[in-house]
Order: C-alpha cells, then structure tokens, then sequence
C-alpha cells in the first residue's frame, strides 16, 4: 500500500566507526523534497566499498557519525516538488544520492533522477549508477578506449570490475585482463573479461608480462592502491596510463588499523612530472563523489550508459540482495571477498 505524507522512513546508520555489526536500522518522519526535487520509495540501495571505508572512519568525504551513507538507488517517485516538470509520481527512476542511500525514502534533485528503461529491473536500476559511471568515466572520458587497446581490470569480479569488462567487451578488438580468485573465473569470462588472472596463485605483474610478449597494457583500472599502483605502472607500454580509483589495501579487517594505513602511505608510489614526462606514461585519479558539482558530465554518462544496457551491451549482474536489518552481514560479505557483481540492501 503506498504511503502518504506524515509517515516514517527506515534508514540503515553507522551510529559509530567500528565492525560491520555497529550498523543499526532507526526510523524517522518521512522527508519532504524541496523545490527542484523528487522523493523516491526506494526498492533497491547499492552497496560500494566506499561505504565499508566511512563505517571504518577511513574514508574523509562522508559525513561523521551518527551518518546514513549510499550513493546509488532505485525505486519510485511518489511526490514532485514546484518546479519540477519532467518527472512525475508513478515514475521508475534510477538516482544518485551523495550520502542517504542506505534508505527506504530519498529526497534527490530531479535531475539526479533518470527513468529507467522498461525492461530493467530495480535491483539492475540500483546496481547501475556507481559502478558503471566509474568504468565509463575511467575508459571512455579519461582514457579514451580505443580499439585494439589492452586493459588491466583489478578487482575483475566486483562491481566495478563487471561494469568494466563489460565495457571493454563493447569495443572491437579489446584486450582485457582481469585479476579474481579462481573460483569467479568463469563468472569474470562470461562479463567479457578475456584473461581472468589469479592473483592469490600467480604474481599478475608477471603472467600480464608474458601474455603480452613483455609490450605490457595500455591502461590500468586500480582501486587497491600501494605497492600495486607501483606494479601496475610498470606494465604500462608508452602511452599508457594508470588510473586510480580506491585503496582497498588499505582495508584488509574489520576494522580500522592505523599501522596497516601508515604502512599503506609508506609504501606510496611516488612520481614527479619529470619521471612521466621521460617514461611516456601518464596517471590520473578518480573520485566521483568529487564531481558531484558537474552535474553535466555525470548526466551525459548516466545516459549513455542507458543506451548500451538497451542496446544489450552491458547488463548489472547482482550477487545478493540484503534486508536492512542484514546490512551488517551484506558489509562483512563484501569485505571477506565473496561478493561476484553488486550486492544490495533492499527496504
């Protein structure tokens, strides 16, 4: 039964740092949207390593406890604030939500909102926004695929990863190498990815070496940071370039461990403009939550991404879906690593 104005919202907080069973579920009186905005009924929140940093106080752009996090929903419009005129209620909408998504009813500019196309799901629609805005951006705005290219994917199986190798799958004549344990080799196969590497059982640096005769690859997609953006720049052929998107080394606990990040730091590779400009190689960063003010090129990327899942050519494939009072055990799954695509809490 849909619900009316003066009702109560769930959310899923992080009332303190700590393990994944400090997160509680509270209710609160619904929100109301402002002008130029829409409130959604969520049916889906995707879950992003991000997240497990802020619930481990390492990652500095979220709030400070007590906080709700989530960047990436799904659901349906159910109320249009004045001066919104191109959604209206009843609409199935995926949105991006700088902080809150961990909740059953957002508040968004309607223009972080975006119709989902017919035959997507709500679990696709909130598996979509995050991952696949971070490959696109990375490969096509930054990088500039091309065909022919070779490209490391680290994390081949994650959500990122998946959107990723899907992404690379949809440019002739791609090459793409993918680290993952060996039990998600076939699931990283089937999303495309031509070279899935083992990297608890071989050193990547050199199977990537000898599958491409010693040229190397041509772009790097890293988020574990540390000693592997080190290795990874030095597979890059001329040209090539490393692009960083997260510190996953940085979290191998439940919970924050300030001499795993000290060690972290001082083992960070560092380049001057005169080592790049002598090894013909480039570096760039990545932090979507950084260009939540460009609001143009998230929308032109959200929308091109939406064409290539109608035209079939990429497809969010959801490992498993949590209830909020689960969202303890749905962090603790990710961060053992047994997660194959995106994993969601749902209302």
């Amino acid at each position: 039964m849909a619900r009316r104005y003066g009702s109560t919202m769930r959310a899923v907080w992080i009332p303190r740092y700590g393990r994944p069973d400090v997160l509680e579920v509270r209710e609160a009186p619904d929100p109301t949207p402002a002008q130029g905005e829409v409130r959604i009924r969520v049916r889906g929140s995707g879950i992003n390593f991000a997240e497990i940093m802020a619930r481990q106080g390492l990652y500095q752009d979220a709030p400070k406890p007590p906080m709700v996090v989530g960047y990436e929903v799904s659901g349906v419009i159910d109320a249009v604030s004045a001066g919104v005129s191109d959604r209206t209620e009843g609409e199935r909408v995926l949105a991006m939500t700088r902080f809150g998504g961990y909740s059953d009813t957002v508040c968004v500019p309607a223009i972080q909102a975006f119709p989902m196309p017919d035959n997507m799901t709500f679990e696709e629609g909130a598996a979509l926004p995050v991952s696949y805005l971070t490959a696109y951006h990375m490969l096509f705005r930054v990088f500039r695929l091309r065909a022919g290219d070779h490209v490391l994917i680290h994390q081949a199986a994650g959500g990122v990863g998946t959107a990723a190798s899907q992404l690379c799958r949809s440019v002739e004549g791609v090459v793409s190498y993918g680290t993952a344990s060996a039990r998600k080799h076939d699931y990283v196969r089937e999303n495309g990815c031509d070279h899935p590497i083992d990297y608890h059982s071989v050193d990547y640096e050199n199977v990537v070496r000898e599958l491409t005769k010693g040229r190397g690859v041509d772009v790097v997609l890293d988020a574990l940071g540390g000693t592997d953006w080190k290795k990874g720049y030095s597979l890059l052929r001329p040209a090539g370039m490393l692009i960083a998107f997260g510190w996953a080394n940085m979290v191998k606990d439940e919970k924050r461990r300030m001499t795993r990040v000290l060690g972290q730091l001082a083992r960070m590779p560092r380049w001057t403009p005169v080592k790049l400009m002598n090894d013909n190689k480039g570096i760039a960063g990545i932090n979507m939550g950084h260009l939540w003010g460009h609001v143009e090129i998230g929308t032109e990327e959200i929308v091109a991404l939406l064409k290539l899942y109608e035209e079939g050519l990429i497809k969010p494939h959801v490992d498993r879906t949590f209830t909020f009072e689960q969202a303890g055990d749905a962090h603790a799954y990710i961060e053992a690593g047994k997660n194959v695509g995106k994993v969601l809490l749902k209302p």
